[in-house]
């Protein structure tokens, strides 16, 4: 059994569907998801529906089975592995990798490497049996950079209440287009759904998550600058949404980016982790370097 224990983080007039809250916002599985799981919920203490309405301030409870991925093919894919040991891995992630199978991503994704390097260690091999990679949190397809998965649910909780708490350190460094009037600066701005195209992403004064973006210019390229970004919040698509709503998109966003003359990759990548492990009593922090599509998007 997986379980998790959270208050719901939403605007203060707004309340939405438990099982929306769980799929949407929380990411833990998919509405279609819920009742195969035999999810348990209570909210404040009582027992209730995955229809019944949550606010900000309630207090959740939840519980469900596991589902071994047995429909997951492990395969022999390249890593760059940055940590590892026996509850955790840290990868630096390539661009272009998508993280978990999907529609139209069935294979070839970071889970599906995870599963053959798991299947490699002793006793591994069997994943409905033993061990399995969880994925803690996300990039997107396109963003680089560290990520941490988990070997066990105990690891994968451990990790998953400090993201929720927001006590672990993320840094990105980003491209963009311009340069911001405030060389260090805080975006704070609520992220929802666009009523318009439901796979994009837009700030809100009334509605959806709140979010909060630091960021300070490292330095200045012509017409383009390198950020450093610090989110304090882990919205779908926070960087990428904030940045534009200041009149700053990312360099090569193809969907949020501007309209014309944009290059083919995404200039968001996650350069620093810092957390807890499982077992440890001090933070760790993880480290890597400017990917090399950088160089060449700053022209230097």
């Amino acid at each position: 059994m997986s379980a998790y224990h959270g208050i719901v983080d939403l605007p203060s007039a707004q309340t939405v569907r438990l099982d929306i809250y769980i799929a949407e916002y929380l990411g833990l599985m998919r509405r279609s998801q819920i009742k195969t799981r035999r999810l348990e919920s209570a909210v404040n203490g009582k027992k209730v529906k995955r229809s019944r309405p949550v606010r900000a301030g309630d207090e959740l409870c939840l519980s469900w089975e596991d589902t071994p991925p047995l429909d997951i093919v492990p395969q022999h894919i390249p890593l760059n592995v940055v940590y590892e040991d026996e509850r955790v891995i840290v990868v630096n992630k390539r661009q272009g990798l998508v993280v978990h199978p999907g529609a139209g991503n069935l294979s070839g994704t970071l889970v599906n490497a995870l599963m053959w390097r798991l299947g490699q260690k002793p006793g591994g091999g069997c994943a409905a049996a033993g061990p399995r990679p969880f994925i803690v949190h996300r990039l997107d397809k396109d963003t680089s950079g560290l990520l941490i998965a988990a070997w066990d649910t105990d690891a994968l909780s451990f990790l998953a209440g400090q993201f929720r708490d927001r006590t672990v350190r993320k840094v990105y460094a980003a491209i963009v287009a311009g340069c911001p009037a405030e060389r260090i600066g805080v975006i704070s701005a609520n992220i929802v759904r666009d009523r318009n195209d439901r796979k994009r992403f837009t700030v809100s004064k009334d509605s959806g998550r709140s979010a909060l973006t630091h960021y300070k210019v490292v330095k200045s390229y012509g017409g383009r600058s390198l950020l450093r970004l610090r989110p304090k919040t882990g919205r779908t698509h926070q960087l990428r949404v904030h940045l534009r709503s200041i009149g700053h998109p990312i360099v090569g966003d193809p969907v949020y980016g501007q309209a014309h003359g944009q290059q083919a990759t995404l200039a968001l990548h996650a350069k620093s982790l810092e957390l807890i492990l499982p077992g440890a009593d001090e933070r760790t922090r993880f480290v890597t370097k400017l990917p090399a599509r950088f160089k060449g998007l700053l022209g230097c």
